[in-house]
Order: structure tokens, then C-alpha cells, then sequence
């Protein structure tokens, strides 16, 4: 699987250089679920959703939905395990990223994010 960056276009900061898209029933289905932990630097790229769970997941994640022209509708941090369903409505996609809270991510809803691909 290819990593991208995943960049806030509108202030120009990367918010994760080690991103995957799912493009396949397995890994929009399957997700992050398996992982043990997830970096902050790492995350998943859901097109064509507006709603994920965390049920039997392992670790916290940061959730940031996203409308059809990739700006941010709704940002849910540091979302704990076995939640039934995180929702937006209106959203068209959702970006999975290893919580950190202690960091903080430089996002405020109305912010474009894009993927790119990544250089290294």
C-alpha cells in the first residue's frame, strides 16, 4: 500500500506523513482495526463515508470528516475504542489518524486537507 502525505492545504502544515487510502472493500471494512496502535503520524484516507466505528479497536484515533470538496466539517479527537458510530452528516469522506492530544493538529472545521503522494 502506498503512503501519502496529508497536508492542510490551507495553512500549508502536514498533519501525517504515513497515510493510506482505502481503496478496496478490505480496507474501508477493515480499517485501522487490526493495528495495535497508531502513530499520529500515520492514519487511513476513507472515501465515500460518513460514518466509522471503533469497535475492537486498540488504540485512539482522531477523526476529521471531511465534505465533497475535502474541507473539514467536523473534527472528533482522540475518539476512545469501542465506539458503535462516529457520524457527519453531509460528509463524503473521513480521515482516520492516530490520536494526539498532546500535540494538537494545527485544524479548524472549513479547512481544505489534501493527499499527497508522498516522497520518501
Amino acid at each position: 500500500m502506498q503512503d501519502f502525505t496529508l497536508r492542510n492545504s490551507s495553512n500549508g502544515k502536514i498533519l501525517a506523513g504515513r497515510v493510506n487510502r482505502a481503496t478496496n472493500p478490505w480496507t474501508r471494512g477493515i480499517g485501522l482495526l487490526p493495528r495495535k496502535s497508531v502513530a499520529p503520524d500515520e492514519g487511513l484516507w476513507i472515501d465515500r463515508c460518513s460514518a466509522v466505528h471503533t469497535v475492537f479497536m486498540r488504540a485512539e484515533i482522531d477523526l476529521y470528516f471531511l465534505d465533497k470538496d475535502n474541507r473539514v466539517l467536523r473534527i472528533a479527537s482522540a475518539v476512545p475504542p469501542n465506539r458503535l458510530v462516529v457520524t457527519c452528516r453531509n460528509a463524503a469522506t473521513v480521515v482516520e489518524l492516530g490520536a494526539a492530544p498532546e500535540i494538537g493538529r494545527d485544524v479548524l472545521v472549513g479547512d481544505q486537507l489534501v493527499l499527497e503522494p508522498s516522497t520518501a
